[in-house]
Formats: C-alpha cells, structure tokens, sequence
C-alpha cells in the first residue's frame, strides 16, 4: 500500500514483481523458436514462406498493435487490459503448442502477437500509477528493462534446452502457469486505472497506426534478410504514406489515439530517440555475435546460445549501476556515458577475426549491451513521467514500438554493411550460395573435398569478419552521434527525484 508520503510500499513491491512475469514472457518470445525449426520443419513440412510467418508473424503484431492497445487500456483500464491479455496469450500459447498444420500455428503465432500487445503496454503503465515516487519509478523500471532484455536474451536459450528433452510445443507451454499466476493474483496486488476521457475511441487512428507500423517493420525486417527486391520496398513505401495519414489524423481528431502535444515535451520525444537508437545498437549486433558463434567458432546452437549470456552480466551490472546513479548524476551524463560505452564496444568488435579468443567478442558484446541497455533503463522512467498520468498506457505503446522499429532498423543497417562487404569479398569462383551468405559458405563446404572446404571456409569466414568489421565501424559513428544527441536533448534535465528547471520541458516543435 502506497504510504502518506507518496512512496510505495510491500504491496506495489509486489505488483512489480508480478507485472514482471509476463514481461519476461513476452520478451521470451520472441526467440523461443529459434532453434525449434528444424524440428518444426521435420513435424509440420511448412513451405519456406510459411517457415518465415512462423517466426515473424508474433513480432509483426506486436510491434503493430502495441500503441492503439496502450491507448485502449488507458480508457477501459489497464489492469482489465492485463487480464485479459493473459488469458488471451495462455490460451493462443496451447493452440501454438498442439499445433497440426503450418497453417494453424501461423494463426497461434498471431494470437500471441495480438494477446502481446494487449497487456504488454499495461505493464509499463501500471508502473506509472504504483510508483508516484520518482526514484522508486526509476528502480521498478529498471527492473522492467532488465527484465525485458533478459527474456529476449533467455529465449533460445530456454527453447534450446526444451528441445534437447521434449518436442518443439513445448516451448509455448511455459507461458501457461505463469499467465494464470498473473490472472488470479493481478485483482490482489495492482490497482486499476482508467483515464476520465470523453469522446470514443479513435478506431479510424488505430487503424492507420497499424498500417504504418506493420507495414514498415515488415518491409525493413525482409529487406535485412532476403536483401533488395521490389517488393518489400513497396510495402515499406506503403506504410511510410500511411503514416503520413496517421500524422494527419493524430492533429485533427477531437480524441486522437495519441496526443502527438506530447512530443514537444523535450524530455519525451528525446527519450523516445535514445530508445530508438539503443535498440538500434543492441539487436544490431545481435545479429553478428551468433553468426560468429556458430558459423565462425563452430558451436551449436545451443552451446552458441549459452556463451552468449555471459554478455547479460554487464547488462545486470548496467541496470544496477543506472538505476543507482540516475538520483545523483544528470541524465544528459548517463546517457551519453551508455552510449560512448557501446561505441567502445563497437570499436573493440572491429578487431575480432576468426582465430581470435572467445573472450573479445563477448566481452565486447557485452560493452555494447550494457551501454545500450543502462540508456533504455533510464530513458524509460523519462518517457513515463513526461506524459500525463492519463497518458502513460499510449506514451509507454508508443516508446514500446520505437524500440521495434531500432532494432528492425539495427538488423537492417548493419545486416547490410556487413552482408555488402561479404559479397565483395568472396572469391568469385565460390558457387552461389556460399557467395551469399556465410551460412551459405558452411552448408556448401560439407558436400565438397576436405581441401577445397577448408578453403572455401577460411575465405567466407574472413569476409565475414571483414563485413563485421565495417557493421562496428557503422556502429562506432552512430553511437558517438547517439551520444552527441543525448548530451543535446537531454542536458536541461536534473537528476531524478530533483526539481527540473523552470520552462525547460517543453519546446515547440516544427
């Protein structure tokens, strides 16, 4: 119960403890089934088409509907929003699990999406009303970034492990006794909130919100991936035009989805634009530690899987240490000090080569991380307190999404860099396939002699490398301008808990 003094007690502790499960799962999600495909494949025989909505149709609905739920549960609450999101997810997860058909387990994959975002924004806007405290806010959302990066690290890491001892359903199956905990427990121990709005809800916004969103991540995950083609450029061009109509809609509407007055509180639009970037550099980079893991360093999936959480200590640390210092050093400070960390780490991942020792990339991914993740942990508290109470589901939705949108921009961006220099590389008597990518090159070398393998994978392996190489570069100029741009936006903010500066909030905008 939250004292006289505004700070909260045993039961908001509580509270967060228990918001953090589902946050956990959501995040766990997203990767469970990374190393379940192959048994999917053998099980349900998908079509290559199928096999990639399977794994991407959960994250597409999430990223799309995250802001109009967010602005739907600050109107019919946000803990009823919570209950029924988690229902909703137990169910889809035992459809997914008992899946028959390719078709079938697409549909449960956008069932979990859709379930997703109905609760995942509540979690965050529950935090605002619980904690009325600034330093205590800043604590429990540190733990829920933390949380949040961790379930999105332990995914494969859990479904790995699942698959060495039961089939691949299994994987859906661990979100079920945590939903139900969340459902018969949420009614004792977090409160309900519900905006006093007038005027109905925007159906015409939400639905332009989703077509800008999920045609943009769309169209920048396939571009990352498959490389350039007509298609996903048109879909992205799509939703960019859409959005502009989404702009259009948010200004004139009596009761918009969002309001947009917001981004002109400095401290909101520029902690939405660290988020963006952070992600931008952590998931980014993702992308090349486990490809050198398993195709340059030769471990298995799962091995591969399990040397990439030593990286998740420095991220621990980071939250720790953010959350510890954010009361008595400006944020403009911290912020920039993530992100010249994660440029350091950056820089130290363009001296990796393939005969280099395990423990350089890892612990330069785990610089990256944990520059990258103090910065969200801070950020997130900003977002929270420069909306209004009233607005925090959609401003939390919105901040939510923005991380989408940097990490589908970081695989992307950097995928690209590294992928051109691969190509360019690569010796042009090499077939097709190893040409393409490195996982190509691997698949190639074991159906040729021992010699001309052996070649064939010390050329991929050092154009790889070389791609890595320009992808770090990439990220070392991002990241010192990410910091530049932190120390720009940010530096008018005082520590938390202490009084911002008079007319310093809000800026207008052009």
């Amino acid at each position: 119960m939250t004292s006289d003094h505004g700070r909260a007690g045993r039961r908001e502790w509580l509270g967060l403890a228990l918001l953090l499960l589902p946050t956990l799962v959501l995040a766990m999600d997203m990767g469970v089934l990374f190393f379940a495909v192959p048994f999917i494949a053998t099980d349900l025989r998908p079509s290559g088409t199928q096999q990639l909505w399977i794994m991407d149709m959960y994250s597409f609905l999430l990223a799309g509907l995250l802001i109009p739920m967010g602005a739907l549960g600050d109107r019919i609450g946000r803990r009823k929003l919570l209950i029924g999101g988690t229902a909703a997810f137990a169910a889809a997860s035992l459809v997914a699990a008992w899946a028959d058909g390719a078709n079938q387990l697409i549909a449960a994959r956008a069932l979990l999406g859709i379930a997703g975002a109905v609760f995942g924004p509540s979690t965050l806007a529950l935090v605002r009303n619980m904690f009325p405290d600034a330093k205590q806010r800043q604590a429990a959302i540190g733990a829920w970034s933390g949380v949040m990066m961790a379930g999105a690290t332990l995914g494969p890491v859990v479904g790995g492990l699942l698959l060495e001892h039961y089939w691949w359903g299994s994987a859906f199956l661990i979100a079920v006794p945590v939903m139900l905990l969340v459902m018969a427990a949420a009614p004792f121990l977090l409160p309900e909130y519900r905006a006093p709005q007038e005027g109905r809800f925007d159906l015409l916004g939400a639905a332009l919100s989703i077509g800008t969103v999920l045609p943009v991540v769309y169209g920048i995950k396939t571009l990352a991936v498959d490389g350039w083609s007509p298609l996903p450029v048109l879909v992205l061009v799509a939703g960019l035009l859409i959005g502009a109509g989404l702009a259009v809609r948010l200004r004139t509407a009596a009761n918009p989805l969002l309001d947009v007055s917001l981004f002109r509180i400095r401290t909101y639009s520029g902690a939405i634009t660290v988020n963006t970037i952070a992600m931008f550099a952590m998931m980014g980079f993702c992308l090349f530690t486990s490809q050198y893991l398993q195709l340059v360093k030769g471990y298995g999936p799962l091995a591969a899987s399990l040397w990439a959480l030593l990286p998740s200590v420095g991220v621990g640390a980071a939250v720790g240490g953010f959350g510890a210092l954010a009361g008595k050093v400006r944020p403009a400070i911290l912020l920039t000090s993530g992100f010249l960390a994660s440029a350091v780490g950056f820089a130290a991942m363009a001296f990796v080569v393939p005969g280099s020792s395990l423990a350089l990339p890892l612990l330069a991914a785990g610089i990256i991380a944990a520059g990258a993740v103090g910065t969200v942990s801070i950020t997130g508290e900003m977002v929270l307190s420069a909306a209004p109470a009233e607005r925090a589901g959609a401003a939390g939705a919105t901040s939510e999404t923005a991380q989408e949108l940097g990490s589908s921009l970081g695989i992307a961006v950097l995928g690209a860099a590294g992928a051109a220099i691969y190509r360019a590389r690569m010796d042009g008597s090499a077939p097709d396939a190893a040409r393409d990518t490195l996982g190509g090159a691997v698949t190639t070398a074991a159906r040729l002699p021992a010699d001309a393998a052996d070649r064939l994978l010390a050329t991929a392996r050092d154009a790889f490398t070389a791609g890595m190489h320009v992808a770090a570069v990439v990220g070392v100029l991002v990241m010192l301008g990410a910091a530049l741009a932190a120390h720009l936006l940010m530096r008018h903010l005082r520590p938390v808990g202490q009084p911002a500066a008079r007319n310093s909030q809000v800026v207008q905008t052009t």
